[in-house]
């Protein structure tokens, strides 16, 4: 009889676990990088919001560009992980204007093959007459991909205005969740073992 009652609350345990289980599957997170290349035009707010169509004509060349007013061109240079897909020369969608003195959230900064880069701030690493060097996170989202935060890095020269821009999926590490649940189910049937 204690052996027939044991096999009933196994029987009742399993069936309990398989019809209120749920089956936790996140949707994958995108990997790799992306570059792109291509010439803008950019902006100073001194004095009201003005042109800097070519810098080599200003007296302080990128030293005074306080934002991206319009992007001239904009294409992938190369790619990596998930977005390898996306080939060389892919036009991408860049929003304007991009102010980036003071740092301004850009939802939808880029957007290219399916891909859209929200950015949440960025930070002036080196800024001269020649050379802009910024860096920044924000949100990468695609279609079937979880929502990823996504490290940058913008580079442009003068005279020609040249920029490159390569952003890098990072990941959150699983801090341990998977592991402690499954613990905490062994442990609950090793105490229901002894007790029957």
């Amino acid at each position: 009889m204690k052996n027939l009652t044991k096999t009933i609350l196994a029987v009742i345990g399993f069936i309990s676990c398989a019809l209120f289980s749920q089956q936790a599957q996140a949707m994958p997170m995108p990997s790799g990088s992306i570059r792109f290349g291509g010439a803008v035009t950019y902006g100073t707010n001194a004095g009201g919001l003005n042109a800097l169509t070519n810098t080599a004509d200003a007296p302080n060349g990128l030293a005074t560009a306080t934002f991206v007013m319009e992007w001239n061109s904009s294409d992938v240079a190369g790619s990596t992980g998930d977005f390898s897909d996306i080939p060389p020369e892919t036009s991408v969608n860049m929003a304007g204007p991009w102010v980036f003195n003071p740092s301004t959230p850009t939802p939808g900064l880029w957007s290219v093959g399916g891909f859209t880069f929200d950015l949440q701030s960025c930070t002036i690493v080196s800024q001269s007459n020649s050379f802009l060097h910024i860096k920044g996170i924000g949100t990468l989202s695609g279609e079937g991909f979880e929502p990823t935060t996504a490290i940058w890095n913008f580079v442009s020269t003068d005279p020609d205005n040249t920029f490159g821009f390569r952003s890098t999926t990072t990941t959150d590490p699983d801090a341990g969740t998977t592991a402690a649940l499954l613990g905490l189910a062994l442990a609950s049937v090793e105490g229901l073992r002894r007790k029957f």
